[in-house]
């Protein structure tokens, strides 16, 4: 168990808190590019901070107070200019350094006081990688982002977004708990479908190992149904889940998170699939007749345990078993990084600064990655993991997905090259 203490140490988020510090010191998805193609502006908040996103009109990213530091107007009602953003209450425009550009009065009728000079709005870098928008809450020097091995694969990426209602790091300890595979994703549903009987009973857990990598920790297990070690997923530092596909859990404050998950779906043949923008949904998590949860979904279940354990985890009335061992290596790392950043400001765990390692790098993957059979079935799955991951797949969304499928399925039938979608 954690103390009161240590709980509050890890997590809290807001400016100035010691985690909220850490978390700053790594890129963060916030959103999707597809959705600043669509609409330009939109506000967002961020481990505390609420802030103002925005494409430019030569297009460019931006990321500023959501208050213009003239008369606290809301900047997500901006107006786009070439070089940045226009407060739309009198005109201050300020670039994506948070420089202020233009203050059309005071340039006007002052313009030997070079007002303009002395105002700066908070700004903070961001970068587009795919299909998704990150952005960097830190100090400078900034770190490089990420280029993991799966963005350049083959398959049909798409990205799903959902509002967690509770503390970010409950959600991040699930991402190195094996066991509750077995419980939560095969017992449960069983009992919820009415198919569960004794001669029905999921594979159990019987050995678990977790070693720490570069880039995170990695867990094996054993379970009855199999005679090898596998890999089981990858806790990926700071905050994400990395089985074949990314499950970022992104603090909002200190009572909400945002789930970012990003998935590439194998499609049949070699030949290159080239999508111009990754999809994207919000995947909704309560029955709106009901008022329950929604439990359907592999991801949904997952929240049901979060969410369950309330807003923030009362960790001291905790009582950790054998399994909990890589929960307890996850902390134990939070707070050396944390001790670290305080005593000596050095980079913490899974920290980039190297841009010539930064290309394709490789990840761990469970059962080392899914991949169509020649004759354009699934091989260890049934279907794309976007189905049985999250509710809500939108009508439009699937059928694209299955028209591709059955494309390159009918192609690769004739032998015939498959063209790029």
């Amino acid at each position: 168990m954690l103390s009161v203490e240590e709980n509050q140490l890890l997590t809290r988020v807001g400016p100035g808190t010691p985690m909220g510090n850490l978390l700053r010191r790594y890129w963060q998805p916030i959103a999707p590019v597809a959705e600043l193609d669509e609409t330009p502006i939109k506000q967002v908040r961020l481990m505390g901070e609420d802030l103002a996103l925005y494409k430019d009109l030569s297009g460019n990213y931006g990321l500023l107070d959501l208050h213009c530091p003239h008369r606290r107007a809301d900047l997500s009602y901006g107006i786009l200019e070439p070089d940045g953003l226009r407060c739309n209450y009198h005109g201050w425009a300020f670039d994506s350094r948070g420089n202020c550009t233009s203050m059309p009065f005071e340039d006007t009728a002052h313009p030997e006081a070079r007002f303009r000079d002395k105002v700066k709005i908070k700004a903070y870098p961001v970068q587009a990688k795919a299909g998704l928008l990150w952005a960097y809450l830190g100090p400078d020097p900034v770190p490089e982002l990420w280029d993991w091995d799966i963005y350049h694969e083959n398959g049909y990426k798409t990205i799903v977004f959902g509002h967690i209602p509770c503390n970010w790091l409950q959600c991040a300890e699930n991402d190195i708990d094996p066991v509750h595979f077995e419980w939560l994703h095969d017992t449960w549903p069983l009992q919820l479908r009415g198919e569960r009987t004794a001669d029905n009973v999921p594979p159990k857990h019987l050995k678990i190992n977790f070693k720490e990598f570069e880039w995170g920790i990695e867990y094996q297990r054993l379970r009855d149904n199999s005679d090898d070690w596998q890999v089981g997923r990858v806790a990926l530092w700071p905050n994400a889940l990395y089985t074949g596909h990314f499950e970022y859990r992104v603090p909002i404050d200190d009572e909400n998170t945002l789930s970012v998950c990003w998935n590439n779906d194998p499609l049949p043949g070699d030949a290159p699939f080239v999508q111009d923008r990754i999809p994207y949904f919000w995947s909704p998590i309560k029955d709106p007749k009901t008022g329950r949860w929604i439990s359907s979904h592999t991801v949904n279940q997952d929240i049901i345990a979060w969410v369950g354990q309330g807003a923030i985890s009362d960790r001291q009335n905790e009582h950790l078993g054998s399994s909990d061992e890589g929960v307890i290596m996850l902390r134990r790392q939070f707070l050396q990084d944390l001790k670290k950043l305080e005593e000596t400001g050095a980079d913490p765990k899974a920290i980039l600064r190297d841009p010539s390692r930064n290309h394709a790098m490789y990840l761990p993957r469970s059962g080392g990655g899914v991949r169509f059979n020649e004759r354009g079935g699934l091989g260890p799955v049934r279907r794309p993991s976007v189905y049985s991951l999250y509710y809500g797949l939108p009508d439009d969304l699937r059928d694209d997905i299955e028209r591709v499928i059955a494309e390159r399925s009918a192609k690769l039938e004739q032998n015939e090259p498959t063209a790029a979608g």
